[in-house]
């Protein structure tokens, strides 16, 4: 279900044909916050027009339409905006293997923390050039504009991917403490600073 309202976002920022919300989705929703095949973004737009959430304000050659949200597509997506459900579904793979690395020796439980705040730092990376290339500061803890599409959204990730690393660097110390590992070997995986995490 959360795939109709991240299109009829999409569609509430401004009209687009389906490529055009595919590669949007891509760049924005699909990396950090839903993932959606092409073939589920296509039927879903169709799905839209049919419950006259969206129409088709254009054809164009080789079947090419762009669709644009109806005032009922603003009122549902409003509706479900301001309406969140009181017992989410929860689904973290990753917290579940926290519960879990039990299951491993430490060696094997620090080198899975390792390449995760690894993984941070990288989405991090990633989310800091994508900022800095649209010209937005948002470090400073003013935004131009809160409400334009992705600013928050970017915003969170800002603060949100430097404790999740944090976190991950500070889970593989308890491990070394408990088990006196941590002195020398080979980087993260033997308590050496994780590859590609710096201080933000």
């Amino acid at each position: 279900m959360s795939l109709r309202y991240a299109l009829l976002g999409l569609l509430a920022d401004e009209a687009g044909s389906g490529y055009e919300l595919t590669k949007k989705f891509e760049r924005s929703l699909d990396r950090y916050a839903w993932h959606a095949k092409h073939n589920q973004v296509y039927q879903e737009l169709n799905r839209l027009a049919s419950d006259g959430l969206a129409e088709v304000v254009e054809e164009g050659a080789r079947g090419r339409k762009t669709y644009a949200i109806t005032e009922a597509g603003r009122a549902d997506l409003r509706q479900w905006l301001i309406n969140p459900p009181r017992n989410p579904v929860v689904r973290n793979e990753f917290v579940l293997r926290l519960f879990l690395l039990f299951a491993l020796d430490p060696k094997e439980a620090r080198g899975v923390l390792a390449d995760y705040a690894a993984a941070v730092q990288r989405d991090l990376d990633a989310l800091t050039a994508l900022v800095e290339s649209a010209d937005v500061d948002l470090h400073d803890g003013v935004l131009p504009d809160p409400l334009a599409f992705g600013h928050l959204a970017a915003g969170f990730g800002l603060h949100m991917l430097p404790a999740s690393r944090d976190w991950a660097l500070w889970a593989i110390t308890q491990i070394d403490n408990r088990t006196g590992e941590g002195e020398g070997g080979d980087g993260a995986r033997e308590g050496g600073p994780v590859d590609g995490a710096r201080e933000v």
